[in-house]
């Protein structure tokens, strides 16, 4: 058997109430600070109240400590995660190698022992030598990159079967590899390692084609949204990610909004319920079940469309080149599409007109071949459009997810016994745990039936996490209990079930880092491996690297070559995207005639033909590099 958790995002304390209630295993939140997502910090206190209201259900709260971290700052987090263990979180999700420095040279550890290390999409994990790596150092989960497919998920899961791996199954896309995007803090001096991406990858571009030694220059495609990625969307392979190895299913989405969480959360829950149900050697990580008032539908959610990303190997419609923004779900294209949609006033309807560019409106109602707009005026469906018709905003869902529409009940049943001078009542909650009080009390004989009236007042549990699924009663006669004294007595079992979480999947109990640690990466470090601390560089020196340069938001990195700063590494590739990739056989005869592919030439001098550049509209512009061999696409600054 094995314990699966479905991993929830949480802006803030009630968003991650929201994200149990509808069905989540765990949450991550971010911290005051140090979070990869700076506008999404919480208060220590706040945590900890997540961390109350999560412990019934055997839901875990992970932080989110993500970013890189300077000198000056280490003493501040390693008070913060002092704080952080006396609030009770079981999981720090950190990029920074100087955490785990402070985390195993510190005792307070001892006085936590839940509290476990993860290993952030940050730190660039790949292969299964850097997961067997992170492992040794005492990881006990680690948080795959995005780009990996369902076959290299389960050769590393293979390799390395005793670290439960994280997935990302839902949300946005960053088109760098995570850790390794500098872009942000190239051209707008704001870190994605440092919690404050300014989103390079939504801008508009050109696309240029540098021609010749003479250097003109041909403009491809003029401010389109290049390296704007679709939203994932994995539902449909939950089961084959179980398969390969995936023992965590994560929703990206720290920014998003309690009404997004609702309907993703309960969507992914119910597709898991139904693949639990059938094959019983996957369980659940926590405990409970839910009961939701609207049917979830992840398209009504915010998404730029959806894609599985790199789940099935390298695909066409990785991108949605048009629109960073969102575009919400598919209507069709036709009158009668549209109609059926059961359009409601105040729907928000969006297309790509014939320009490339998005065009939305809300909706009054719709009559014939006509849409009514808010405002009176009229869109006819006949106007010409590059898409179908979609709906980014449906009004009356909206409505439901503003208001409660989830609980989440853990069950437990009751057990009433006679004993010699009184009764023994035992609450034995879902997962198997039990908890008893002996009372000392009077046999009386009842004058009637007493077993509705006992079944009614143990039921009696409110707005705790509990409902009762039964009262078994082993009494020898009709006993009276008033109700007030059953009251009493059930109200003194619950605090045991409350204070403590059920440990439902395996946690290692040493997280020491073992002697034989290495570093699975050249030995000469350049800023790539984002080394930010004395602490962090004092270990990859002490663990076999020989040159540690300093992170680029310490120190200005050098050009590696004349194509300038590596700013971006990236699996998606805008030649295959758009259908000019050589290896494509639908590629047009002028790409592999420009375009040639680096095995193409290996062993032949480099012709100054064919370079693409990004340029911004401020007339920046950007290097494009495509290794063929490993199938990447790097993106250069100079």
């Amino acid at each position: 058997m094995r314990y699966i958790e479905l991993l929830a995002p949480a802006r803030d304390l009630q968003t991650g109430i929201e994200a149990i209630k509808h069905g989540a295993d765990a949450v991550y939140i971010g911290a005051p600070k140090f979070g990869a997502r700076a506008a999404a910090g919480n208060s220590v206190e706040d945590i900890r109240q997540l961390v109350d209201f999560a412990r019934p259900y055997g839901v875990k709260v992970y932080v989110t400590l993500n970013t890189i971290i300077y000198d000056h700052e280490l003493e501040e987090v390693r008070q913060l995660v002092e704080k952080l263990s006396d609030a009770g979180v079981d999981a720090l999700i950190v990029q920074d190698l100087a955490l785990q420095c402070i985390i195993h040279n510190s005792q307070f550890i001892i006085h936590n022992s839940q509290l476990r290390l993860h290993a952030s999409t940050q730190m660039d994990n790949r292969t299964a030598e850097k997961v067997a790596w992170l492992r040794d150092l005492g990881f006990e989960q680690v948080v795959l990159a995005r780009e990996l497919t369902l076959e290299e998920i389960s050769a590393i899961h293979q390799q390395v079967p005793d670290v439960r791996l994280e997935v990302f199954v839902h949300g946005a896309i960053c088109v760098s590899y995570n850790g390794q995007c500098y872009a942000s803090q190239y051209c707008f001096g704001r870190s994605a390692n440092r919690g404050e991406c300014a989103q390079f990858c939504r801008i508009p571009f050109d696309l240029i084609e540098e021609q010749g030694a003479s250097g003109k220059e041909k403009v491809l495609l003029h401010q389109k949204h290049l390296l704007s990625l679709r939203d994932m969307n994995r539902s449909n392979d939950l089961e084959a990610l179980l398969d390969a190895g995936a023992s965590s299913l994560k929703i990206e989405g720290r920014l998003k909004d309690i009404a997004y969480v609702k309907n993703v959360v309960a969507y992914y829950r119910q597709r898991l319920d139904e693949i639990f149900h059938r094959r019983p050697e996957y369980r659940r990580s926590s405990l409970g079940h839910e009961n939701i008032s609207f049917t979830p539908n992840p398209a009504k959610s915010f998404n730029r469309l959806f894609t599985d990303y790199f789940l099935h190997g390298r695909t066409p419609g990785m991108a949605n080149i048009y629109t960073p923004k969102s575009m919400g779900e598919p209507l069709g294209d036709s009158v009668a599409a549209i109609r059926d949609s059961q359009l409601h006033n105040g729907d928000g309807l969006c297309y790509i007109n014939k320009e490339g560019e998005l065009e939305g409106f809300r909706v009054n109602r719709v009559e014939g071949d006509k849409i009514y707009l808010a405002d009176g005026s009229t869109f006819s469906f006949q106007t010409e459009r590059k898409s179908g018709i979609y709906r980014n905003l449906d009004h009356d869902f909206e409505q439901q997810l503003s208001k409660p529409t989830a609980t989440r009940k853990v069950g437990v049943r009751w057990l009433l016994k006679e004993t010699d001078n009184g009764f023994l009542l035992r609450m034995t909650r879902e997962d198997g745990k039990q908890v008893e009080r002996t009372f000392v009390y009077p046999h009386e004989q009842a004058r009637s039936a007493q077993r509705e009236q006992i079944e009614r007042q143990l039921a009696r549990l409110g707005d705790t996490p509990y409902e009762a699924t039964g009262t078994d009663l082993e009494l020898s006669n009709e006993w009276f209990i008033p109700s007030s004294v059953l009251a009493e007595w059930r109200r003194s079992l619950l605090p045991s079930f409350l204070s403590t979480s059920p440990l439902l999947s395996p946690q290692t109990s040493d997280l020491r880092p073992q002697p034989s640690a290495f570093i699975p990466q050249p030995s000469s470090l350049s800023y790539l491996a984002n080394v930010a601390n004395h602490a962090a560089r004092r270990f990859y020196l002490e663990h076999g690297a020989t040159q540690v340069d300093w992170a680029m938001e310490v120190e200005k990195p050098r050009p590696m070559d004349e194509k300038g700063v590596l700013i971006m590494t990236c699996r998606y590739c805008i030649r295959h995207e758009l259908g000019m990739c050589p290896k494509r056989k639908d590629a047009p005869g002028y790409a592999k005639r420009l375009l040639r592919c680096e095995e193409e030439q290996e062993g032949l001098k480099m012709k100054n033909e064919g370079k693409l550049f990004l340029r911004l509209s401020d007339g920046r512009r950007f290097r494009l590099h495509f290794d063929c061999k490993q199938c990447q696409m790097m993106v250069y600054g100079k």
